[in-house]
């Protein structure tokens, strides 16, 4: 038996990995494309984008590890069925909670791992991500002001310098103003410097010029300066301390949250039903390998397929991931409806381990078993 289970564990093992993989590759390329941008227009470096879209990738493993699982478990039980294999284990003496030992120990491995994601991974992840995205949008001496590349901070407003020392002094500025149309100013320094005053960033130039163009006046001024300050007002918000929403906080902070935090009732509630979705959300691990399992390894043996059982078994996780998701939305709401989320998880167990335990004699009479049989 134990050589049975291996054999199965090892196929189930491998083909869940290569499956979350692919669609770990997929999802990451979609979402990535989103900050594309940041390197076009902000100058963002190559290796802080890898490390940006990177930190994603946990949050998309919570969602495809569990899909991938499912489908895995289909396939591969679909193939077991149409080599005959399960037939000749059967007649062999092995029971149904044999047959299903082997995916429901991966599942058991991976909802293990499930909470390791859920409870600290995800949460760290998507801090880290939201600190750096937030650092992004408001540090411009990180990325507005990038070394020999023309940068427009603001429309109206473009920015070029030609080196940065280590201790932040900015070389070669140019500063090309248009903000007001009925004059152009462009300034040139052989240094400078990026200081932030309450008003905003500015721009602090050493020894430089200052050409200035009037509209219909058909000349230009030209004025030598020691120091000169150009301010970069209305770039950054407010660098104050920065809400962190639901999912960057730990399980303890989300379940003892209140409004003397400076919170409204919403936003309490949404705290809740994500607490209590990280404790359910690695569950479905199992919810799915025993509805696949309870689709496939009952009823009656056809030997021309059980594309219906499998479409069945689809049909089943679809419904129980957009009942999942709308008891959330419904929890938020009405924090009474959050129970639903773990009977939503736990129910699909329990009744698939008294289908594999009791072979009901009506999955025999039911209707996508007389379809089957019409099919075949």
């Amino acid at each position: 038996m134990q050589r049975i289970t291996g054999y199965i564990f090892r196929q189930l093992a491998l083909g869940t990995i290569f499956v979350t993989l692919g669609l770990a590759c997929l999802l990451w390329l979609s979402q990535s494309l989103r900050f594309i941008e940041l390197i076009v227009k902000k100058g963002l470096s190559i290796g802080t984008f890898v490390h940006l879209t990177i930190l994603l990738l946990p949050n998309f493993l919570v969602i495809i590890v569990p899909i991938s699982l499912f489908a895995v478990v289909l396939f591969t039980y679909n193939r077991l069925n149409a080599d005959r294999e399960t037939v000749v284990l059967k007649a062999a003496g092995v029971g149904y909670f044999g047959l299903a030992r082997a995916p429901v120990i991966l599942a058991l491995i991976l909802t293990a791992a499930g909470y390791g994601l859920t409870l600290y991974i995800v949460p760290k992840s998507v801090e880290r991500f939201r600190e750096l995205q937030w650092t992004i949008s408001n540090d411009v001496s990180a990325v507005l002001l990038q070394d020999g590349a023309f940068t427009d901070v603001a429309p109206g407003l473009t920015v070029y310098v030609r080196a940065r020392t280590p201790e932040g002094e900015l070389l070669g500025v140019m500063v090309h103003d248009s903000r007001d149309p009925g004059r152009a100013v462009t300034m040139m320094a052989e240094r400078g410097a990026l200081v932030f005053a309450e008003k905003g960033p500015r721009v602090f130039l050493v020894n430089g010029n200052r050409q200035e163009a009037r509209a219909g006046a058909g000349n230009l001024s030209l004025l030598y300066f020691d120091s000169y300050t150009v301010e970069l007002g209305g770039l950054v918000g407010d660098k104050g301390d920065r809400f962190r929403d639901a999912r960057e906080r730990g399980i303890g902070e989300l379940l003892t949250a209140t409004e003397a935090e400076g919170l409204r009732e919403i936003d309490i509630h949404r705290f809740r039903v994500e607490a209590h979705q990280r404790l359910v959300n690695p569950l479905t691990h199992l919810t799915f390998v025993m509805v696949a399992l309870a689709s496939l390894l009952t009823g009656p043996f056809n030997r021309r397929g059980q594309i219906v059982r499998v479409v069945v078994a689809v049909g089943i996780m679809i419904l129980l991931e957009a009942a999942s998701l709308g008891g959330a939305n419904a929890a938020t709401r009405h924090p009474a409806f959050l129970p639903v989320l773990y009977v939503l998880a736990l129910a699909p167990i329990a009744a698939s381990a008294y289908v594999l335990a009791r072979q009901p004699r009506w999955l025999d009479r039911a209707p996508w078993a007389a379809l089957t049989e019409r099919m075949g």
